[in-house]
This record gives C-alpha cells, sequence and structure tokens, in this order.
C-alpha cells in the first residue's frame, strides 16, 4: 500500500459541516492542528468561525463532510476558489491508519454487505471495525490495534471529493442512476465511485459484478491498477444446502452474499463459522426487513429504498403484492420490470410527488394517490380483509429520498412499523 505523508498535522484546517462526520473529524484534529468549524446553520455551535473571519483567513486544508454539495451551499465560491485544498474524513482516516481495509460502494446493497461481511469477520475472531456511510464516522474509533481490519461502507458523496483515500480490499456491487442532483449526469456519478478502484495500487484487490454494464463500461475505459475479480451474482445455488436463511431469497441479498463468499474465499476464513453467522444473520433495520409474518400476511418494511432499482429485487419475486411508494423521487430513475410482470401489483403513492412517480410507472402499473401512509393502510387492510383466505403481501418500499415528510430513512421505517402495530393489533 502506497505511503502517504501526513499532511494533517500543524496545520490550519477549517471543517465545514457539523454532523456526526463534521464532529467526529474535530474530535480526532483539534490537538493535532490548529482548527477551525464552520456549519450553514449558525445557531449549532458558539464556537463556529463567522463568515467574515472566514472569508478574510488563509486555511491550509478544508475538510467538508459528505453531505456538502461545493455547488449548492453557502462557501460555495469560497471552495470552488480553494478547491485544491478541500479533503474528506476518509483522507484523514487513511493519513493516520495505514491498517487494511475493505472499502464497499454501490448503488444498492452497500450497508447490508457491510454487515455481513462485519459479522463474519468478529465471528472468525478477528478485530474489525464497521465505519463509514453506515453510520459510524471513520475517526470515531478508539483503541485501533496494528491488526484492527476496518470495514468500510463508502458512498459517491464521500468519494467525490477524497483525494488521499485507498483501500487493498475494493468493492463495487451494482451501479444504477442515482444521486444526479448532486452529480449533475451520471458518468460524474460512476466516476466518483470508480475514485475507489483509481486510488488502488498494484498490490490491491477489487470486486465488481460481473454482469453490470456500466461497471464493465467503466473498466474497458480505464487504466486501472489493482487485480480486479468479477463477481458472479447468480451463481448462489452452489452453495444452497449450506444456507439456511431466508433472508438471502431475493436477488438483491442474493447479490450481497455473492461478494462476501468472494472476499471470504480471498481471506481464506473457517468455512463452518462462516456459514453459521450467514445462517443468523438477521438484516438491517428499515432494509427489506420482514416485521410481520403469518400465514395471511407478510409485512416488508424497505424504507431505505430511494430508487426504483432497489425496490424491483424485492418486486421480481412476487407476483401479488401491495406496493406502497412516496418521498422525493430520483432525478433519472427509471423502472425496468416488464408490463406483464406488474399485471398483479397494486400500486399507492403518498406525499406530494405522486405525478412523478405516476409518470415514471405509467404504461405498467397504476398508482393510486392518498394523502398519507396511514390512509394507504386503511385501504390496504381493508382489501386483505376481503381476501383472508390467500397469501397477502405489504411492501413498504417507498423509491424516493424522505426527506420531504421524514428526518430520514430511518425515521420513516420506525413511523411506518408504528402505523403497522396498530393495524395488526386492531384486526386480532
Amino acid at each position: 500500500m502506497k505511503t502517504v505523508k501526513n499532511i494533517f498535522l500543524g496545520k490550519k484546517i477549517l471543517i465545514y459541516g457539523l454532523g456526526k462526520t463534521g464532529s467526529s473529524t474535530f474530535k480526532f484534529l483539534k490537538k493535532k492542528a490548529d482548527v477551525y468549524l464552520f456549519d450553514d446553520n449558525q445557531k449549532i455551535n458558539k464556537k463556529l468561525i463567522s463568515l467574515n473571519q472566514l472569508i478574510n483567513t488563509k486555511f491550509d486544508i478544508i475538510i467538508i463532510s459528505p453531505g456538502i454539495d461545493i455547488s449548492n451551499c453557502k462557501l460555495s465560491k469560497f471552495l470552488k476558489i480553494n478547491f485544491s485544498k478541500i479533503y474528506t474524513d476518509l483522507d484523514v482516516f487513511y493519513s493516520f491508519y495505514k491498517n487494511t481495509s475493505i472499502a464497499i460502494t454501490g448503488t444498492n446493497g452497500k450497508s447490508t454487505t457491510a454487515k455481513i461481511l462485519y459479522d463474519v469477520l468478529v465471528d472468525q475472531k478477528i478485530d474489525t471495525r464497521l465505519i463509514g456511510n453506515i453510520g459510524i464516522p471513520a475517526l470515531s474509533e478508539k483503541k485501533i490495534s496494528k491488526k484492527t481490519l476496518f470495514v468500510i461502507e463508502v458512498s459517491s458523496y464521500q468519494l467525490e471529493y477524497s483525494k488521499l483515500f485507498s483501500t487493498k480490499y475494493a468493492v463495487i456491487l451494482n451501479i444504477s442512476a442515482d444521486h444526479i442532483e448532486r452529480h449533475k449526469n451520471l458518468t460524474n456519478y460512476i466516476n466518483a465511485k470508480f475514485k475507489l478502484l483509481a486510488s488502488q495500487n498494484s498490490k490491491s484487490f477489487a470486486y465488481v459484478k460481473r454482469n453490470d454494464e456500466l461497471i464493465n463500461n467503466k473498466i474497458r475505459k480505464s487504466k486501472l491498477k489493482p487485480k480486479i475479480y468479477k463477481v458472479d451474482t447468480s451463481n448462489i445455488k452452489k452453495i444452497s444446502n449450506r444456507l439456511n436463511n431466508k433472508y438471502f431469497t431475493s436477488d438483491g441479498n442474493k447479490e450481497n452474499l455473492s461478494f462476501v463468499l468472494k472476499i471470504a474465499s480471498k481471506l481464506r476464513l473457517n468455512s463452518i463459522k462462516l456459514f453459521k453467522t450467514l445462517n443468523n444473520f438477521k438484516g438491517l433495520k428499515y432494509r427489506q426487513q420482514i416485521i410481520f409474518d403469518n400465514k395471511n400476511l407478510t409485512i416488508i418494511n424497505d424504507s431505505k429504498s430511494t430508487s426504483f432499482a432497489s425496490s424491483e429485487n424485492i418486486l421480481k419475486k412476487f407476483n401479488d403484492i401491495y406496493w406502497i411508494l412516496g418521498g422525493i423521487p430520483k432525478k433519472g430513475d427509471k423502472f425496468k420490470l416488464s408490463k406483464k410482470k406488474c399485471k398483479n401489483f397494486k400500486a399507492f403513492s403518498f406525499g406530494k410527488y405522486h405525478k412523478q412517480f405516476s409518470k415514471i410507472l405509467r404504461n405498467k402499473i397504476k398508482v393510486k394517490k392518498f394523502k398519507n401512509l396511514k390512509e394507504i393502510l386503511k385501504k390496504v387492510f381493508f382489501e386483505i380483509k376481503k381476501h383472508k383466505y390467500k397469501k397477502n403481501i405489504i411492501f413498504f418500499s417507498p423509491a424516493g429520498a424522505s426527506f420531504d415528510n421524514f428526518k430520514n430513512f430511518e425515521d420513516r421505517g420506525n413511523y411506518f412499523n408504528q402505523l403497522i402495530k396498530k393495524f395488526t393489533n386492531a384486526q386480532r
């Protein structure tokens, strides 16, 4: 792994954005450098530098949080002028820790794959830390030894402005149109993802989905140094006799598992312990999570879904389903399932973006409009009462960002669970 000179020690540093990532970066660097803080919300911290003072201060380094879009923020002009000074918490992390890491990105499945791999490694008695976009800032970890291995979920937002970060093992699970409102076009989004591979050296390893057209096109056009493994995500049948976990029946989770198995083989992990972990894996909250299941009704909470691609993995599996959509549709998002596959789907939307959902799904599924989630569930449970002798499936997979009505997808998922609890209790 390449050696990078630590450029952060003793420097005058501006940290822009004081969410989880920015706050952890400040705690990590405050005794190692001359650190200044700024956030668009000036009420967040009394120690913030003023805008006027900031503009008149010469900083050596600027560290921005993943949520900062330099084209759309208070410091946009300042950041563009000082673009060469911009780094991320991943760059700081890499400069101070030269531990082996496995970094995972992709449009869908990042968090789940990272968590599966983390559980697998922990059960193999390896000192493993799960960090990054999954919600645990890279610089928040303590008591790190030379043997500590990091599993890092990395998003396109984190990679976009990173300049130093590199990893021994890199994973790109899949790529489909996403975050176009931030990256402006699909090419920029793909380029951000591929910075993960572009930063690797010849002693590194990269794992990508074999039959992903966007990934393969980018590889053909790029001069990459790592050894690249193309993972066949449709070849899980070979190990089906050792796997007894219904969580891995969906195409999306089979895909996630394919990468874990490939990396586990490379790391020569104990096979018996590996499958014990996989068979015990329960999944992450609000990610294709079965929250209710009996002979007549299955309810799946997939609040994490913010695109049609993420919803399709479950939809492909069923013929009859009540599909609940809502939130803010992604720019450039497309629904790829055929009209024939969708003929028995019943779709319902909530929120103010009904027209956009209906437009994307036109000629395939008719989407009924409702005021809110509660009204949809009233309708759905009324329908289910009429079909009590057949298996019913409620699939809450919004296919849109949550920020129109909720703080985040967790808030949205938790609200849905609360509603379901009330409706299922009322049915008893």
